[in-house]
């Protein structure tokens, strides 16, 4: 039996280490065209796994070939706003549909649930002649304000299904001793849940960091660009650089790849928990 066990755990491991492989076989690929010429790159016979030599210097050329300083600093601005309108907005949402007793409750959630369903394609060109109309195109409003207004359905999901482990005890306690149901959201359901607000950031800042369309869409000029955007510009209508492509790519993963290593532990924590209703 014991043997069994073994074997089955042993199998275990080496699918789970096949699976990982298969998961970081693109980045390895991305750093790997990084660090090599042209020539390297589209080598097929045979397939050049190993960079000879490493030229490092496709990073500081392909940073120094565009304000690469400015793409990151929008990015920055734009990513640092929606993650604090995301995260204080849908929290407060979620709250409301899961700790408030009022008329039509489920009904709106529902609503909300269901836009999920509607892929931005629908609602892109009403969205955008919107803000057109309110002589927002061209500035970053349209990329921001949104996330001041709910922060996302499937964020209001995740908060809501977190709030509702929490104990309604600790409501009622805090209404007999005189609190207000805005105190109660900041001051007891906040500090509770730390870790799906975590996971609700990282979600936020990801998406947002890496979004391409709305600011293709809503950005006029080359001096609002986002890294994302940026990142396009080495691929031309006749030619690409593909090694400074992949160089200021692995530079601008970097900071998915920090947050998501800071907060690892609390995404998992937070995912576990979010699925459990108490």
């Amino acid at each position: 039996m014991k043997k069994k066990l073994r074997i089955g755990r042993i199998f275990l491991y080496v699918m789970l280490i096949i699976g990982a492989l298969i998961c970081l076989m693109p980045l390895y690929w991305l750093i790997r065209s990084a660090l090599m010429d042209m020539s390297q790159i589209f080598q097929r016979n045979p397939i050049v796994w190993i960079p000879k030599p490493f030229v490092w210097t496709n990073f500081g050329d392909a940073l120094s070939e565009l304000p690469f300083n400015l793409y990151f600093t929008n990015s920055a601005i734009i990513t640092f706003a929606c993650l604090v309108g995301v995260v204080v907005s849908s929290s407060f949402c979620a709250f409301a549909f899961s700790r408030l007793k009022w008329r039509g409750r489920n009904f709106w959630f529902v609503c909300i649930m269901s836009s999920m369903m509607l892929p931005y394609a629908v609602t892109m060109i009403p969205t955008f002649i919107g803000w057109q109309k309110l002589g927002l195109y061209g500035t970053y409003y349209p990329l921001i304000v949104p996330a001041f207004f709910g922060g996302g359905a499937f964020n209001i999901f995740l908060l809501r299904q977190f709030y509702m482990t929490l104990p309604k005890e600790l409501d009622e306690a805090a209404i007999v001793d005189g609190a207000s149901y805005p105190r109660i959201w900041a001051q007891i359901v906040l500090p509770l849940s730390h870790s799906a607000l975590i996971v609700v950031g990282l979600f936020a800042f990801l998406n947002t960091w890496n979004d391409f369309l709305a600011p293709l869409i809503y950005c006029s000029n080359d001096k609002q660009y986002t890294v994302a955007l940026g990142l396009q510009l080495f691929k031309g209508m006749y030619n690409a650089r593909w090694e400074y492509l992949m160089a200021a790519s692995a530079v601008a993963f970097l900071p998915c790849l920090i947050a998501f290593a800071l907060g690892q532990k609390y995404f998992i924590e937070g995912i576990a928990l979010t699925g459990v209703k108490g």
